[in-house]
């Protein structure tokens, strides 16, 4: 095996993903993965830190968009508007990476998972999080800019579900200004 193969990362993560869809996650190893990628077990935990991790490589490059988006809005933006730039780079961040298959093979994964399906709803609780703390940072009332995240989280959650459908076409930044409408028309309606 090589001691430095460049694109490591990608065949391993490449190699994860085909091996838990074929073998199930809890009977993939890391040696397997490692084997499939063509590179050693030592390459592999240079790049993960375990195997799932692998699922979970790239949250942090989502989360950075959500919270940059907020950081570099106009000074004069409204809390929905912090919101709406957050999601539209969030989306932007996940359709430009390995696309919606890739979601959705991952996502058949996660689901499969009780352990999983944690990791996941501990990524999106730290994501409601930074956003929180973003909007905050922005000046954002503690009480609205909380609000704010969680409802960003579930806008996103909501939208990226429909996304990975299986006979879905949409955008999802399509989708997720459709959440943030429906979010706006029930607001709407509890004050009528």
């Amino acid at each position: 095996m090589a001691r430095w193969a460049p694109g490591a990362s990608d065949r391993l993560q490449r190699a994860a993903m085909e091996l838990f869809a074929e073998d199930g996650y809890e009977a993939t190893t890391v040696a397997g993965i490692a084997g499939r990628a063509g590179v050693t077990e030592r390459t592999f935990f240079r790049h993960f830190a375990d195997k799932r991790e692998v699922l979970f490589a790239g949250g942090e490059q989502l989360e950075a968009a959500f919270v940059g988006a907020i950081a570099d809005a106009p000074a004069d933006a409204s809390v929905a508007g912090l919101l709406a730039a957050a999601l539209d780079a969030g989306g932007r961040v996940l359709q430009g990476g390995r696309g919606r298959d890739f979601a959705r093979m991952r996502n058949g994964i996660i689901t499969a998972n009780e352990q999983l399906r944690e990791r996941e709803l501990l990524k999106l609780a730290k994501l409601s999080h930074a956003v929180t703390a973003a909007l905050v940072a922005r000046g954002v009332a503690q009480v609205t800019a909380s609000l704010a995240g969680e409802l960003g989280v579930l806008v996103f959650k909501t939208a990226f579900a429909r996304w990975i459908a299986p006979d879905e076409t949409r955008d999802l930044l399509e989708l997720q200004r459709e959440g943030l409408a429906a979010i706006s028309d029930l607001t709407r309606a509890g004050t009528a």
